[in-house]
């Protein structure tokens, strides 16, 4: 089965590069281990102070800064893994040092 997992920081928390991730060896380990062949694709998003959100309300179309909505938490990641179930999707969410670093891992299943 196919799956989302959506890495979710705490706002106003300290924001680390791909590189920051890469160096970190929790992340490295987790990177290494699930890469095994399960991620089929993601990224890691900029910092929401880099993020416009776009509307249209009839003809306008109306920005602004920053995320969609205020939160306690954003969303800072995502990546797409091809696991057997549920369970060894929220498996491999619950490795993840976001998970345990004050943020959260979304566990949602792609339509396929």
């Amino acid at each position: 089965m196919k799956y989302a997992l959506l890495f979710c920081s705490p706002a106003g928390g300290e924001e680390h590069s791909p590189a920051q991730h890469a160096a970190d060896p929790r992340y490295a380990a987790y990177f290494q281990e699930v890469r095994a062949g399960r991620v089929t694709g993601g990224a890691r998003l900029r910092p929401i102070t880099d993020a416009t959100t776009v509307r249209v309300r009839g003809d306008e179309v109306l920005l602004s800064d920053g995320p969609f909505a205020e939160t306690k938490e954003y969303l800072a990641g995502i990546a797409f893994i091809d696991v057997a179930d549920l369970d060894e999707a929220i498996a491999l969410a619950a490795r993840h040092p976001a998970a345990s670093d004050g943020g959260c891992v979304e566990v949602r299943p792609v339509w396929e």
